[in-house]
């Protein structure tokens, strides 16, 4: 079931892109088939993203419902959801977020992995035309089917950079509450992490994370630009 919903019609699309607007180049290939997937997903990554950064914004009033109702559990629950609902903010999200990309990470992984293989084409829809040579490059410069250490590097920058961007401003804070230290941790740890998963894997895949972490970074750019202008002007109305 899997392999129908997701697997076989992201490699059919990947192979159609192919064939026609990448000219036969699959690092362009995977750029353009990167793009569509995040601009189908867009809204929902959006209001991810969105919802994350207004819940780190938030986090002193609910250090301080944490602080107040810290004796009644069920007190600091509802004052914490009545904040919530305030700024029209859902806590999960990302958590919502993650089930639904999951599928989606892991058949594109998939395709990359085994959609080198001649025997892979056998996938192909009938009406997709089979290419009679399949050239795993990117721009004749890089192959794409095996491990690259300079695709990895521009990976985890990138990964760093949208982990930059992501972090609330706590300024020359020394006393950082819980969540901020794992934010912070987090901008850190992301890169290692991307280094110890991409560094054995076909270039392909650090491809499709690099433009993906690219994607989220202008994503992340023009957020915080909007949530920025929508808190000059509710400060200009007060």
């Amino acid at each position: 079931m899997f392999q129908t919903i997701f697997n076989t019609p992201l490699f059919n699309a990947l192979i159609f892109i192919y064939n026609t607007i990448a000219f036969q180049d699959l690092g362009l290939a995977i750029i353009f088939l990167t793009f569509l997937i995040r601009i189908i997903f867009l809204p929902l990554f959006y209001k991810s993203a969105k919802n994350q950064i207004l819940i780190q914004r938030l986090q002193p009033e609910l250090n301080k419902i944490q602080h107040d109702h810290k004796d009644n559990r069920e007190k600091q629950a509802q004052a914490m959801m009545d904040l919530y609902k305030k700024h029209n903010v859902n806590p999960f999200s990302g958590f919502l977020m993650l089930l639904i990309q999951l599928p989606v990470l892991i058949a594109i992984y998939r395709v990359f992995l085994e959609g080198f293989r001649p025997e892979a084409l056998g996938q192909l829809y009938s009406f997709i035309a089979k290419p009679t040579e399949l050239h795993t490059s990117l721009f004749g410069l890089l192959d794409l089917g095996k491990p690259s250490i300079l695709m990895v590097s521009l990976a985890a920058a990138a990964q760093y950079w949208q982990g930059r961007l992501a972090l609330p401003k706590i300024g020359g804070k020394k006393d950082l509450s819980q969540p901020e230290k794992i934010a912070k941790q987090m901008v850190y740890l992301g890169p290692v992490l991307t280094i110890v998963i991409l560094v054995n894997l076909p270039a392909a895949i650090g491809l499709y994370w690099l433009i993906t972490s690219v994607f989220s970074v202008v994503q992340q750019i023009y957020i915080n630009k909007t949530l920025n202008i929508e808190g000059e002007k509710k400060e200009h109305k007060i």
